[in-house]
């Protein structure tokens, strides 16, 4: 298979590929604390696009540069200036006023006058009101947060596993993004929190779709979802948010050293084999077990016609490795 074109270069993102058929994607806005603008989010979907379809790349590693955050999340300083947000906080200035002579000149336009034949003139468009309607505000709203969503969600649909490693803060569309990986770590310094709800707004863009259904306490979903408050990497292990605490190592440096060993050992497997392993867990978490055992037998009807299996299982009993085909 060919490869595809390079992905389009970002200033807010570096792409390494430190180890054979693995990928590093890193946010890369470290004096904001890796804080998100449009221009980051909208870079999303064309790095993991290209990604997903790369044969040369079977893991991603997902991290933020610098030593103090994996993201703050969204930049609310620069969405406060301009944006969606203020839209509907900021006070509507009321409609101008039409004054007589206004009025009578507007209607001149439209009457037709005494004793002349009659032509069809169009009336000029309506004046811009200073009151947006509701109606097409809720339409562009819905676009804005829809593809927002759509940008954030390219991780999930990404064929290739991703590991997120998380240090330092780790809020609002952190917990966003980290929940679009297949696999979280994170450093002992890990502060999370789910913190829309102090900027006066719902999250919307996916932890409160995502969050139920990768950890087991519905109460701790709502606790932190409602209350906005902070959590330690210490309670993200307890309740299951994250698979591990590096310990050894500390900070970012020792979750990349656990990262790139755990990436190594899935880039050695069957790309057939790992990609449909994704592929068959995500579809099935939203459905129920009939549905996926059927979507496993149908996709398995195809995949296990790969010669990796065999090739697979005869390394397995001679305890050697071997090389698979790029996919």
């Amino acid at each position: 298979m060919a490869e595809p074109s390079p992905p389009p270069t970002s200033e807010y993102f570096h792409l390494t590929y430190p180890l054979p058929y693995v990928a590093h994607v890193e946010i890369n806005r470290p004096d904001k604390l890796n804080a998100f603008i449009e221009p980051m989010w909208l870079a999303l979907p064309q790095i993991f696009s290209h990604l997903s379809t790369s044969p040369s790349v079977r893991v991603i590693i997902f991290s933020g540069a610098g030593p103090k955050a994996f993201t703050a999340g969204l930049d609310i300083v620069a969405a406060s200036q301009f944006g969606p947000l203020i839209q509907g906080g900021s006070p509507q200035p009321s409609p101008p006023s039409t004054t007589p002579s206004e009025t009578t000149n507007t209607q001149s336009l439209y009457s037709q006058p005494t004793g002349t034949p009659y032509t069809t003139q169009k009336p000029p468009p309506p004046p811009p009101s200073a009151t947006p309607d509701p109606a097409r505000l809720a339409r562009s709203m819905l676009t804005h947060i829809t593809t927002f969503q759509d940008c954030v969600s390219s991780l999930e649909k990404c064929a290739k596993p991703i590991i997120a490693v998380l240090h330092g803060y780790c809020y609002g569309l952190g917990v966003d993004l980290s929940l679009c990986a297949d696999v979280r770590i994170c450093a002992p310094d890990t502060k999370f929190a789910v913190k829309e709800v102090d900027i006066g707004l719902a999250a919307d863009i996916g932890t409160l779709s995502r969050l139920g259904k990768s950890v087991a306490s519905a109460s701790w979903v709502k606790d932190v979802c409602l209350t906005g408050r902070e959590f330690d990497a210490a309670e993200a292990l307890r309740i299951g948010f994250v698979s591990s605490v590096v310990e050894q190592g500390g900070g970012k440096e020792g979750c990349m050293a656990e990262a790139l060993r755990w990436a190594g050992s899935v880039a050695e497997k069957s790309p057939v084999a790992v990609q449909g392993t994704k592929e068959l867990l995500n579809w099935s978490r939203d459905r129920s077990v009939e549905d996926g055992l059927r979507y496993t037998a149908v996709w398995n009807s195809a995949a296990l016609q790969t010669r990796d299996t065999g090739v697979a299982m005869k390394a397995a009993v001679g305890r050697r490795k071997v090389r698979f085909e790029k996919l």
